[in-house]
């Protein structure tokens, strides 16, 4: 279960590292159940990113992978080639999207938009890092 004190503990160490390289960021945290917990939008943030960042959780927990992996995967003639379309639109194959494992098990996920794929994947391993 991630609860919303490890919602903000996560989102906290997500923005350290968005701070620390100079790049704002929506920062997501679902729970196991694949829904919100919490979202922040870094003054400065797109706009565009927060549907992103609240879809990289999601696809991250619903597939219990990082979404730079399932990127890997989803290209043409890979394993899952065409998934983004699956679920309605909700999932979303850029990096940036990490599971939150406690003790082993996924738990809820996080997702960071708002920068390249490398800044958004470090942000989210800040903050997945925390819990």
């Amino acid at each position: 279960m991630v609860t919303l004190a490890d919602a903000r503990k996560v989102i906290a160490a997500a923005e350290r590292q968005a701070r620390e390289i100079g790049q704002p960021m929506n920062i997501a945290v679902c729970d196991a159940g694949g829904n919100l917990v919490s979202h922040v939008r870094m003054d400065g943030a797109w706009l565009g990113s927060i549907d992103i960042s609240i879809k990289k959780a999601f696809t991250s927990r619903a597939f219990d992978i990082a979404t730079r992996d399932l990127a890997k995967h989803s290209q043409s003639g890979g394993q899952f080639f065409g998934i983004n379309a699956s679920n309605d639109g909700r999932i979303m194959i850029f990096a940036g999207g990490i599971p939150l494992k406690r003790g082993g098990a996924v738990v809820g996920a996080i997702g960071v938009s708002g920068g390249s794929g490398e800044q958004d994947h470090s942000v989210a391993e800040a903050g997945a890092e925390a819990l």
